[in-house]
């Protein structure tokens, strides 16, 4: 199960393991920790998106070395067999970007789900947060990568011409099209060459945050792509809304092996 219910967790509170990972874009000027430290889900740990990336690049959000990410699950105390539920309180449902992590790192797909409504609707509906902090006790979590969940820049070069697989990008269609300017210093405006485009603000009930129907998701998404189609690949700015993307579309293709350009256009639209 990619998502649960608000209803579900709280009836489940005590068999999984709980995590913030609200991430806000920077002209947002807000402090996910912060926020976090005044109030969360009981039981919930935070996990820092920007912090538990890829150190060595200056891109953005890219994933970590397997050793690396090993650490930093085992810090979290979090344990191969655990059931994990992932929320956020952000615009961007950055809980998908979390979510897709684990996945590429091989937690078992049916352990690791988003919450549908994340804070916002946990809020709406009176249900209860906690200020104090959570208690951790280390664990050894092992990981085994699944390469074929990430596509380098060389692979989008050559699918370019060789066109073995779709990519769509989240990103507003002003942004797509180059009308506004990029929101990262050094990073031009436009779009990759063969690319389509679905906004992952389409995909999200704005009252709630929670993902929309199953109908309504195909249809959206059969605007662009063929919904058998397993060969899809997301990308966005930095990879955090292309995530909420390959969630939603292995909400109606449960074939799908959630695909991602992990440089995506902070990488590909760098000025040099």
């Amino acid at each position: 199960m990619s998502i649960v219910t608000s209803n579900w967790l709280i009836n489940n509170l005590d068999k999984v393991k709980i995590i913030d990972s609200s991430w806000h874009l920077p002209n947002q000027k807000r402090d996910a920790i912060k926020e976090y430290s005044n109030e969360h889900i009981i039981n919930s740990i935070f996990f820092d998106i920007d912090k538990n990336s890829d150190q060595e690049t200056n891109l953005p959000h890219m994933l970590p070395s397997k050793e690396i990410w090993e650490d930093i699950v085992s810090n979290l105390g979090i344990s191969n067999n655990d059931n994990i539920i992932i929320y956020d309180n952000s615009d961007l449902i950055s809980s998908c970007r979390c979510w897709y992590t684990f996945r590429y790192f091989g937690h078992n797909p049916a352990l690791v789900s988003v919450l549908d409504g994340g804070l916002k609707k946990w809020k709406l509906e009176g249900k209860p947060t906690v200020k104090y902090e959570t208690i951790i006790n280390k664990s050894s979590y092992k990981a085994t990568i699944n390469k074929e969940m990430v596509k380098s820049k060389n692979e989008i070069d050559k699918n370019i011409k060789l066109k073995n697989f779709k990519l769509v990008d989240a990103r507003s269609y002003e942004r797509f099209k180059g009308i506004v300017p990029e929101i990262r210093p050094n990073v031009k405006s436009g779009s990759i060459e063969g690319s389509s485009c679905i906004p992952f603000s389409r995909i999200i009930n704005k009252n709630n945050h929670t993902f929309k129907n199953k109908d309504e998701l195909n249809q959206i998404f059969e605007e662009v792509i063929n919904t058998d189609d397993n060969s899809i690949v997301f990308s966005c700015g930095s990879g955090i809304t292309a995530s909420v993307l390959a969630l939603a579309y292995s909400l109606i293709n449960t074939k799908y092996i959630p695909t991602i350009y992990d440089g995506s256009w902070s990488e590909y639209g760098l000025i040099k």
